[in-house]
């Protein structure tokens, strides 16, 4: 397996596809095979017929393509079908690449902030009240908080601990130490949701590349295998969503875990998807990291930190690091990293001074429409 990423942050000289281009020479590099070897290709979000423009920027020809989009998540299904596929000899080696101008595009208004899913289907009924992505959020978050006696405090511990673990990290886009004042003093956003509970918006790219356990010896550093893996669609439309306070790696996370033949309490840390605190938080419930409602006071007393009882977005995770539009594919390449013990000042070390043994992965997609969820070890 070879990881990488792109340049990330603030890029504005860039394009997306070179983004896919720079990141792809990266991970190729950092797996030590040739181009020549790539016959898999999963790609989504850029250009009309994804993946096939792409595949061709890179100069690609491959005979497996998947092009799965639900959010997110996309990432970690997208691995998940890879290696399915490498299982059944229908590809020897798949290239994950993503590249996004996000941040660049809306600063030169290219693009805007909103997203346009239409009139149609499901969200027409939602539509119209101005629904936006944030407020599914900031709605689940209340109920949480309702339901289980969460605080705004518990939340705001998640980004200061995201900030504490991104201030070891070079590649981070934010650094600067904050506050649970900090973070509840900034401007509101979407009640609960202050600035600082929402993830940085930037540009940036990654690459993971996957190979089939015969290629072991052509590799230029040691593989990470993937152990298990999970998936799962919740809905679109909120009044189709059962509880609230249930995201759907409740069902992934227990279908990578039993896969994998391990249980949470074997793994050393954990690259979630954090849109939002509350994603962080409820997610760590769901992946049975601490039982329902007790998420709150899981989160506190550094438990997160890079040098916490349980590492977590040790990157710095989408709410300091980086968020190029669909972050789900820099998990894999964090958690790759750290089980490398290749993350530099972020590097988690178990007792005893050794490197992690297990990660998980686990993405969401939309407003908690969709998950991914993949284990990892050495």
């Amino acid at each position: 397996m070879g990881v990488a990423l792109a340049d990330c942050g603030r890029v504005d000289a860039s394009t997306p596809y070179a983004l896919h281009a720079q990141a792809a020479r990266r991970a190729l590099a950092d797996s030590g095979l040739d181009r020549s070897a790539v016959d898999g290709l999963a790609s989504a979000g850029l250009g009309t017929l994804a993946p096939a423009e792409v595949a061709e920027y890179l100069g690609l020809r491959p005979t497996w393509v998947e092009s799965t989009s639900v959010g997110g998540a996309t990432w970690e299904v997208m691995a998940a079908h890879a290696a399915d596929a490498i299982a059944a000899g229908h590809a020897d080696t798949v290239l994950l690449v993503y590249g996004s101008t996000a941040r660049a595009d809306l600063k030169a208004g290219r693009r805007t902030a909103t997203l346009s899913f239409g009139t149609r289907g499901p969200l027409q009924f939602e539509a119209p009240y101005g629904h936006t992505l944030i407020a599914k959020y900031a709605m689940a978050a209340r109920r949480h908080m309702h339901t289980y006696g969460t605080t705004i405090e518990q939340l705001a511990e998640v980004a200061v601990q995201a900030r504490a673990n991104a201030a070891r990290n070079p590649e981070a886009m934010y650094r600067a130490p904050v506050t649970v004042e900090d973070v509840l003093a900034g401007p509101l956003i979407a009640d609960p949701f202050t600035k600082l509970h929402c993830c940085v918006r930037s540009d940036g790219g990654c690459a993971v590349l996957l190979a089939a356990a015969d290629r072991v010896p052509d590799c230029a550093k040691p593989p990470v295998w993937i152990l298990g893996t999970g998936e799962y669609v919740s809905h679109t439309t909120m009044s189709q969503w059962p509880d609230f306070t249930v995201s759907p790696a409740a069902v992934s996370g227990q279908l990578a875990f039993q896969r994998a033949g391990i249980t949470p309490g074997d793994v050393d840390i954990a690259e979630i998807y954090d849109a939002f605190t509350y994603m962080t938080l409820v997610t760590l419930e769901d992946l049975g990291f601490c039982a329902k409602g007790e998420g709150g006071g899981f989160v506190e007393e550094g438990r997160l930190r890079y040098d916490g009882a349980l590492p977590v977005n040790t990157d710095g995770g989408g709410l300091s690091a980086c968020h190029p539009g669909m972050r789900g594919l820099f998990l894999l390449v964090e958690a790759v990293r750290q089980l490398r013990g290749e993350a530099g000042g972020h590097q988690v070390r178990k007792a005893g001074g050794g490197l992690p043994e297990v990660a998980v992965a686990s993405g969401t997609g939309g407003w908690f429409c969709s998950s991914g969820t993949v284990v990892l070890g050495r």
